[in-house]
């Protein structure tokens, strides 16, 4: 038994994602139906599933409707909840234009990492204000293990969390099709995204990315600003002023500021390319 569910589907720099229109609040998608929806050969295909819908339609951060109209339900592929997606809020934000439901290029938005302004340019490119960034506290430097390789990593927080490695070759980090292994697991105990970067010259910087829930994606939005952040402390001990790095992911390039407050400001494409009707199992209610 299914029941038929609209859709909108779009990318970041090839992070995609499945967006489920749900203005009033009357859908909760479960965990299972989350998993068909990203599942590429069964369902649509996505590395997530972003709900949108009115923040006063959504109890535990009610209270923001007034700050922000709408809430970034945002789901990994496994069905997992996130607390921010740097890419899915850039196309969760076009598809907010391209729908009537803005009436200005600047607009914040409620997510479960807290408030985002986001901007839309005359280039099409899109900027989230992601916040700043923040490492565990824990006093043991963590390392990515892949198979006989081991790497130190900086641990960052955008708020979700991250394991930022520095590799000779991103070829490195194998195929990626299962998690690389972070040492001692005490420092993410809910799982961890990884990111293997290389230098590609002055504030330029290549990655990879294993993201938790996901798998391999073709960019991430808060690993593109956890690795920007690690990259500058790493090349640069005096991080007074504003700088803007470029990294490169397999699915396009993106730019990360860091203003001279903090706050990191990633720039990028988002892109919505088709809309639909989808038939999702009602194994539990939508």
């Amino acid at each position: 038994m299914s029941r038929e569910l609209a859709f909108v589907k779009g990318h970041g720099t090839g992070n995609d994602f499945v967006l489920v229109p749900d203005l009033d609040g009357r859908r909760d998608l479960s965990a299972q139906q989350v998993r068909w929806l990203c599942d590429r050969h069964a369902g649509i295909g996505g590395d997530g599933v972003l709900r949108v819908v009115r923040t006063e339609h959504v109890p535990d951060y009610a209270e923001l409707a007034g700050l922000a109209e709408f809430f970034m339900d945002y789901r990994n592929a496994d069905g997992s909840v996130a607390e921010m997606c740097g890419n899915g809020a850039r196309v969760f934000t076009r598809y907010l234009d391209a729908a009537g439901l803005l009436t200005s290029t600047e607009v914040v938005i409620a997510t479960r990492g807290g408030l985002r302004s986001v901007t839309l340019h005359d280039d099409g490119t899109i900027t989230v204000d992601m916040g700043h960034a923040t490492t565990p506290r824990v006093r043991a430097l963590p390392h990515v293990v892949v198979g006989e390789h081991s790497w130190p990593a900086t641990g960052v927080l955008v708020p979700n969390p991250h394991a930022v490695a520095v590799v000779d070759d991103l070829a490195d980090a194998g195929d990626l099709r299962s998690a690389p292994v972070v040492e001692p697991a005490a420092v993410f105990p809910e799982g961890v995204n990884v990111e293997f970067v290389v230098e590609r010259g002055e504030r330029h910087v290549a990655m990879r990315v294993h993201e938790r829930g996901v798998g391999e994606t073709r960019s991430c939005g808060t690993g593109a600003c956890a690795v920007a952040w690690a990259a500058r402390r790493r090349a640069e001990p005096d991080t007074a002023g504003e700088t803007t790095w470029q990294v490169d992911v397999p699915g396009g390039t993106v730019h990360v500021t860091e203003s001279t407050e903090g706050s990191l400001l990633l720039r990028g494409p988002a892109e919505l390319v088709a809309r639909g009707t989808a038939l999702v199992p009602v194994d539990q209610p939508a």
